[in-house]
């Protein structure tokens, strides 16, 4: 197993085992793998001549210095993860001056109105930082295609949104959100959690599913209305906000259209750990 700290030592080992015949996968994380990332991997593993996983916390797609102190490193048993997938796969760990080269600013990009939506409301500039690490990497590892998971659904449609506009070659592939068997989904931050916070946290999903099952009759104000009246009802919870949007769009739900995909969004505080979760509405 090759782990590289430097991004030309990386570029330089794809550009001797490479050729134009081989296929890369590259699976963007910022570590402490859990099931899901282990997924996105065997799926490119399966999919690819070369799968590559970078694991770099990211400094620019922070709004809150804490978060960004807080948030989990755990490289040695995220390479024993790895390995558990397969011995093949070659790990990027860089450092933030090897990326940023002594400049940690993220670049201004226009996804079209995407990034204004939701996390982007909520966490000023963190989609500049998400655009600009990931082509970053695009443009480092060059992959054939690289895999995004469905938890993060805002990103993985800024990402999109970002190949489109700059004709990047690569391939955005969206996988399905891995889950405790509590429902909760997989996040690198219930690594914070107490035992007794995440079977609390497992009322999200379950508030998901009802506000899904109560979207194919009522209206869209009313299913946001049911979320927020719930969660005022459990105080260990502080809820940022609940968004029933266009899938394409992202545009909230005024009233639903024929033929639109909707999906309901949802951001909440437990234990002053915040948590984001989705779920397809229709």
């Amino acid at each position: 197993m090759f782990v590289f700290a430097k991004k030309a030592d990386l570029a330089h080992h794809l550009a001797q085992i490479g050729n134009t015949k081989k296929t890369v996968g590259l699976v963007p994380t910022m570590g402490a793998l859990h099931q899901g990332h282990l997924s996105l991997l065997s799926k490119s593993c399966s999919e690819n001549d070369i799968t590559v996983i970078s694991i770099f916390v990211n400094p620019t797609q922070f709004n809150n210095q804490e978060d960004l102190e807080k948030y989990p490193r755990t490289i040695e048993r995220d390479i024993e993860k790895v390995r558990s997938v397969s011995e093949n796969i070659l790990i990027f760990s860089p450092t933030v001056e090897d990326i940023y080269e002594g400049n940690t600013q993220s670049v201004a990009f226009n996804y079209d109105g995407l990034e204004f939506q939701m996390e982007g409301a909520h966490r000023p500039g963190h989609f500049d930082g998400v655009g600009t690490i990931v082509k970053k990497l695009f443009e480092i590892v060059k992959p054939t295609n690289a895999y995004f998971g469905e938890k993060d659904f805002q990103q993985l449609q800024i990402v999109r949104k970002l190949v489109k506009k700059h004709k990047i070659p690569v391939n955005i592939i969206g996988c399905p959100i891995h889950r405790e068997a509590s429902g909760l989904a997989m996040s690198s931050r219930n690594e914070r959690l107490s035992e007794e916070a995440k079977e609390d946290a497992s009322l999200i999903y379950k508030v998901l599913l009802d506000a899904k099952q109560k979207f194919s009759t009522k209206s869209a104000k009313e299913v946001t209305d049911f979320v927020t009246q719930t969660f005022a009802k459990h105080p260990a919870f502080t809820l940022e906000y609940f968004e029933i949007a266009d899938e394409t769009t992202l545009l909230t739900c005024k009233r639903k259209s024929v033929g639109k995909k909707y999906r309901g969004f949802i951001a909440v505080f437990i234990n002053n750990i915040r948590l984001i979760d989705n779920i397809a509405l229709n």
